[in-house]
């Protein structure tokens, strides 16, 4: 049984990610499981850094771009958003060139928080970096204070 809140695609998580750093980089959802979510991420000039290696930062941001959205498909967006709070990341293997694909699962679903948990893998299927994200589930609309 999928753990999602609501039915969506692929096509719609893309959608959400126009204009965005997401959209930048080119990374792309390509599936959604009854418990994970999977994005793509081309290592090119956009991710590179001087090494011409993917950069570490733009491992977290695919991590991210999957375990933050993975939290919005499991809370009430009219009153709430999950928010990154706190992400990590080991970069396991140097990426040069190809697809890095990321599988994000959640490990804990709180009222508060949640806890993800990535894998981003090259295109030989060898784990490139883990990460975990931890998102904060705030009120939404923001209210303004004093």
């Amino acid at each position: 049984m999928a753990i999602w809140k609501f039915d969506f695609t692929v096509e719609q998580l893309n959608a959400l990610n126009k204009g965005t750093m997401a959209d930048f980089l080119d990374i792309r959802f390509t599936e959604v499981g009854e418990d994970f979510l999977k994005a793509t991420m081309p290592a090119n000039d956009r991710t590179f850094q001087p090494a011409r290696i993917v950069h570490g930062g733009a491992n977290v941001v695919l991590a991210e771009s999957v375990a933050s959205l993975g939290a919005n498909l499991l809370i009430d967006r009219e009153k709430f958003r999950a928010v990154g709070q706190e992400i990590n990341a080991n970069h396991l293997r140097p990426v040069k060139e190809g697809i890095i694909t990321a599988t994000g699962k959640p490990l804990y679903l709180g009222a508060t928080s949640q806890v993800w948990h990535i894998e981003l893998m090259n295109e030989d299927g060898k784990l490139t970096c883990v990460s975990r994200m931890t998102a904060a589930i705030i009120r939404w609309p923001v209210e303004k204070r004093g």
